[in-house]
């Protein structure tokens, strides 16, 4: 599911995932849980201020977000 992400862009883009819109709502992050990269992606499991567990990734080739509700 694609999706829209406000992050913090240091040095690169993507780097701090800050929150995202989902089924029309944000949902702030609370924390990262990890991080990490793959082949043309970035990848983060964070965890939403309403205690929701997300993997979201950035595609870089496409520059397009996706995020995968997790089971705590």
């Amino acid at each position: 599911m694609e999706i829209n992400v406000k992050c913090y862009s240091g040095h690169v883009y993507a780097e701090e995932p800050r929150s995202f819109v989902r089924q029309g709502k944000e949902l702030g992050i609370k924390s990262i849980e990890k991080a990490w990269q793959e082949p043309g992606k970035r990848l983060f499991k964070v965890v939403t201020e309403d205690g929701k567990l997300f993997e979201l990734c950035y595609n870089e080739a496409t520059d397009q977000w996706s995020a995968i509700e997790l089971m705590l």
